[in-house]
């Protein structure tokens, strides 16, 4: 009798380290679901990528700025002369921006676009405006030209108006410089499909005879544009303002410099910026090459779908493994209260149906969002392990409170991925009262198979 009881505890140790290494196989498995998620996440950036750029895509714009051509003659005869362009910010710029948005599908993917309507002011003063020109440089002011850029000209949704004071100018793609790349600095988001840089378009309104140095005059543009996702504007005066307003409710901030105010509403939202010339960290005029520092100073908004299936789907399964051992505890817990034990392919089998849950989680949430399908996959999933625990014990009473653990533990997933700052924490406390149930539910047995002496002291025979 002796022998058999120890045997018993031998195996139930046996067992605990059995199930152990079944929650880890598991979890490698569960690496599968993880391969498929990132294939429904590529396909759906794909789609994004394909609709996005029928309309323009992500669109970042440039206001009025003056390019002027120049060259630097050659001091020996046998060099070549140099030339560049040579572009000035106006002192003050500010934009004004009203989109409008929509959601447009393709299968089970959605992409958010928007029709902008952008308005630029500036004023420019051009006094002592060479004084930064490359040394011998001469700068042909009668090509200069007005520019104005976009990441995506094929967003355009009218003809471009340029005014010069009172006078309208009429605007074609840029003579003088067709375009440049934009790279964002390391703290703010790439400002493009590529990593790390944006080529920005440009189309320009010939300014000569205002383009002259000492001249002061105001600019003032009107576009609209269609695009995907995101919308950004540079700081292209020294001291820049911006204002953007939009039905879209769900809106994210990024670029170089955060917006003053904003006001978000589930009717949309409005925001400020103020880039003042200290902060922007471009000079007032230079090469060409200033153009291109001005990634770093987009002022940028993404039209964002807050609930995303795959990233939600990808923080649950990140916490795969934790629950899975919960789980097959659960389940050697059982074993230690009843007389019947649970073979090593029942356990294979629990896991499965877990696995499983990622699958219909996945599944579903591409149709009908992610709280909706995570009612569904955990409820299907917990009425199965629940059952097949009472089938397992053929106990009801095990059933139900299969049930409830195991409702409690899927709640406790659903509570994970909506607070995501406390995720770590709740995981690491449910880990450890996890740990501490089985400790002290198993405090009495004899790993080793020794008999335990019955601490109650014996009644004397006599």
């Amino acid at each position: 009798m002796t022998k058999s009881v120890a045997g018993s505890r031998r195996s139930m140790g046996l067992k605990l380290l059995l199930v152990c290494g079944l929650a880890a196989l598991m979890s490698i498995v569960a690496l599968f679901v993880f391969l498929l998620l990132n294939d429904r996440t590529n396909r759906a950036r794909d789609v994004v990528a394909e609709v996005g750029g029928l309309v323009g895509g992500p669109q970042t714009f440039l206001g009025p700025v003056i390019a002027i051509p120049y060259v630097v003659p050659n001091t020996d005869p046998k060099e070549v002369a140099g030339q560049g362009v040579y572009v000035i910010f106006p002192t003050t710029g500010g934009a004004t921006i009203s989109a409008k948005s929509e959601v447009r599908r393709r299968s089970l993917f959605k992409v958010p676009v928007y029709v902008a309507k952008l308005s630029f002011s500036s004023q420019f003063d051009l006094t002592g405006a060479a004084a930064g020109a490359p040394a011998r440089a001469i700068l042909d002011w009668s090509r200069a030209e007005i520019l104005l850029g976009a990441s995506d000209a094929r967003g355009a949704q009218s003809d471009v108006l340029v005014k010069v004071g009172d006078q309208s100018v009429p605007v074609a793609p840029a003579a003088t410089l067709s375009d440049v790349n934009l790279t964002a600095n390391e703290g703010g988001k790439p400002l493009m499909s590529g990593p790390g840089q944006l080529n920005l378009k440009f189309f320009g309104a010939n300014a000569r005879g205002l383009a002259v140095d000492g001249a002061r005059f105001p600019v003032t543009a009107e576009l609209a544009f269609s695009g995907a996702e995101r919308l950004a504007v540079l700081a292209f005066a020294k001291t820049t303002t911006l204002k953007v307003s939009s039905d879209w409710p769900h809106p994210s901030f990024d670029g170089g410099f955060l917006p003053l105010q904003r006001q978000i509403t589930d009717k949309g939202f409005s925001a400020n910026w103020s880039v003042p010339f200290i902060a922007r960290g471009v000079p007032a005029q230079g090469t060409s090459d200033a153009l291109s520092r001005l990634g770093q100073t987009a002022l940028g908004v993404s039209f964002i779908e807050p609930a995303n299936p795959y990233q939600s789907v990808a923080r649950s399964l990140k916490y795969a493994p934790l629950f899975l051992g919960l789980v097959f505890l659960a389940y050697f817990m059982f074993e230690i209260g009843q007389d019947r034990r649970v073979h090593a392919a029942q356990y294979v089998l629990i896991g499965l149906a877990q696995i499983v849950f990622y699958l219909l989680l996945l599944s579903i949430a591409e149709r009908v969002g992610f709280d909706l399908a995570f009612v569904a996959a955990a409820g299907a999933t917990v009425a199965l392990i629940s059952a097949y625990a009472g089938w397992v014990f053929e106990s009801r009473k095990q059933g139900f409170i299969a049930l409830a653990s195991f409702s409690l533990l899927y709640a406790l997933i659903y509570v994970l991925m909506r607070l995501e700052d406390l995720a770590l924490l709740i995981g690491a406390l449910a880990s450890f009262a996890a740990i501490a149930t089985v400790m002290y539910f198993t405090r009495r047995i004899d790993w080793y198979g020794t008999p335990v002496p019955d601490s109650t002291p014996l009644k004397d025979a006599t």
